[in-house]
């Protein structure tokens, strides 16, 4: 159970989320690192009311081996403003995880847990999970959990240490720091669309010992408010662990936002039977 827990502990978002060019509205020379930062989480978790789309990892050990997860995803935002979520996935392979589902409710108030919910076809079980460390694997990937949902932005002191001709460069200190196993982490943003395209993370004696990397970025088009938009969404990124040797490539297919997802969906009723028409 402990092991089924760990694989299933984190939802897949901030990678599948969008970023508008009219991000890139206000005068880069004006801007204050709060307001960097303010727009790059915006455009990593909340572009569109809602999305969904299919995810592929391959991980990759120090050996050469590799595994392979596929899984389905939605995403129900909360609100008009950059608040909680919601999130469905539906896991399609290896046959061990097939059918199983994991919810999770996501508050963004800095302290509170989220909700999270586990379907385990093979018992036919529904068990609510406590919400724990965010600091762990995604489904044994080289992704973790904060990776993916987001670290909240009161949680650093953020730093600009740097501006070039496509990024922002911003260091980023715990205020907690034994609450985390690193230091200081950058994160290069870029100055048009403000998505992460390269993550580093330092321990605590300085060495670099994570790196996380935007490898590919398609615009896809969809409509908003009745207008058409399209949102440069990253379909291909990497998360790899230098002391450990291995790699994760993550990507992304048949993307789309603002499909009109029910709340509805996110609840308890559709984890033993997921609606066919998102799963697709």
């Amino acid at each position: 159970m402990r092991k089924i827990k760990r694989l299933l502990f984190v939802m897949v978002v901030v990678l599948l989320a969008p970023a508008t060019l009219a991000l890139a509205d206000e005068d880069p020379k004006t801007m204050n690192v709060d307001e960097i930062i303010r727009k790059a989480n915006h455009a990593a978790l909340y572009q569109g009311n809602d999305s969904k789309g299919k995810i592929k990892m391959v991980i990759t050990d120090k050996q050469g081996r590799s595994r392979i997860r596929e899984l389905n995803m939605l995403r129900k935002d909360v609100g008009d403003t950059d608040g909680d979520q919601k999130y469905f996935v539906y896991f399609q392979s290896p046959a061990d995880v097939r059918k199983m589902v994991f919810m999770v409710h996501k508050h963004v108030l800095l302290g509170k847990e989220d909700d999270r919910w586990l379907y385990m076809p093979s018992l036919d079980l529904v068990k609510r999970i406590a919400g724990g460390d965010k600091r762990t694997s995604f489904a044994g990937s080289d992704f973790l959990y904060e990776d993916i949902s987001g670290r909240h932005v009161a949680a650093d002191i953020h730093e600009l240490i740097q501006t070039t001709d496509r990024h922002y460069v911003v260091k980023n200190t715990p205020k907690s720091p034994d609450d985390v196993e690193f230091e200081y982490y950058t994160a290069y943003l870029d100055k048009t669309t403000f998505i992460p395209m390269k993550m580093e993370y330092f321990r605590k004696d300085g060495r670099l010992y994570r790196v996380i990397k935007t490898t590919n970025i398609a615009k896809i088009e969809a409509e908003e408010n009745g207008s058409k938009v399209v949102y440069p969404t990253v379909v291909e990124s990497t998360a790899e662990d230098l002391e450990s040797g291995s790699k994760t490539i993550m990507t992304f297919s048949n993307v789309q936002y603002n499909v009109g997802l029910d709340h509805g969906i996110f609840s308890e009723r559709y984890l033993r039977r997921p609606p066919r028409e998102f799963m697709r």
